[in-house]
């Protein structure tokens, strides 16, 4: 079997979605065993990299960057999934749609500030996406759904939450 590779993208959002999947664990070990981490904060890349099997995408559209970002990941990417309420609905980044037309775009592009887009979208609107995790973050075990079969692992076992 060939090594999965495997890419992270931060958007306009906060980034708890991908700190979401480090609280896999020792999982985390069995995922390494199998896959290789080519673009993320975790990698020194300086280049988008060719041919991705999976690509985790967290945050919303909210800046001209964030879309080429997006656009370069789709084209790249095999499987494209959009990780958490933001990258899925918009979320807490999309507030900002409620009536801020203008904030301070002049002074934003004099301190080499990223160009806001008119409205931040979720980033179906501007790519196909492949799969949804929703959630604010997406549980470990979300993750663990989605990658143990690509990867031919299992996801731990883990008994459903008792309540009352």
């Amino acid at each position: 079997m060939n090594r999965l590779r495997l890419a992270t993208l931060s958007l306009s959002g906060c980034s708890g979605c991908l700190m979401s999947l480090l609280d896999a664990d020792a999982w985390l070990a069995e995922v390494a065993a199998r896959a290789d981490l080519v673009h993320g904060a975790l990698v020194d890349a300086k280049d988008w990299p060719k041919e991705i099997d999976v690509c985790l995408v967290e945050g919303a559209v909210g800046t001209e960057g964030d879309l080429r970002w997006l656009q370069t990941a789709r084209r790249s990417s095999r499987l494209l999934v959009a990780c958490g309420d933001c990258a899925v609905a918009g979320n807490v980044p999309a507030l900002r749609n409620a009536g801020a037309a203008d904030l301070g775009a002049a002074a934003r592009a004099e301190q080499g500030l990223p160009v806001l887009l008119p409205c931040v979208r979720p980033i179906h609107v501007h790519v196909k996406v492949d799969r949804f995790l929703p959630g604010c973050p997406p549980s470990p075990r979300q993750y663990q759904g989605l990658l143990a079969p690509l990867l031919g692992i299992s996801a731990p076992v883990v008994p459903p939450a008792r309540f009352g």
